[in-house]
């Protein structure tokens, strides 16, 4: 996982620079959010670090989904690169999301509680960072 996750983070930030996209303001605080997260989690254990990633991942590919969406609403043939990357990008965060799965995430003590509260967090931090 971890190696596909700098595969995507290099790719991004490849085409910011192509565009000349700043990367959100927010940024900082994300990076420090996720590291607390992922520490947080990795202290309930295998399965609590296995349920963050579950919320996580399923976060992220629903945000993947909506980009594609607007993407082909806007005009398919411009963005055809950007949706296959994209698309790729999200079946890899759903496959890590189902390797969550496969490793007992649902059995992290209050599973469906933090994984509801991550993934509040997750739309809180999209919602913002689109907007900033």
């Amino acid at each position: 996982m971890w190696d596909q996750e700098k595969i995507h983070l290099e790719k991004f930030n490849e085409i910011l620079g192509e565009h000349r996209v700043r990367p959100t303001l927010m940024l900082p605080l994300w990076d420090i959010a996720g590291f607390a997260l992922g520490a947080c989690s990795a202290l309930l254990g295998k399965e609590g670090a296995m349920a963050c990633t579950v919320a996580v991942e399923e976060s992220i590919s629903e945000h993947y989904n909506s980009q594609i969406r607007t993407l082909m609403e806007a005009d398919p043939e411009r963005y055809t690169e950007l949706l296959q990357i994209i698309k790729e990008f999200r079946d890899d965060e759903m496959e890590h999301h189902d390797t969550g799965l496969e490793h007992d995430a649902e059995s992290a003590p209050g599973y469906f509680l933090m994984k509801t509260a991550i993934q509040a967090g997750c739309k809180a931090a999209i919602y913002v960072s689109e907007r900033i």
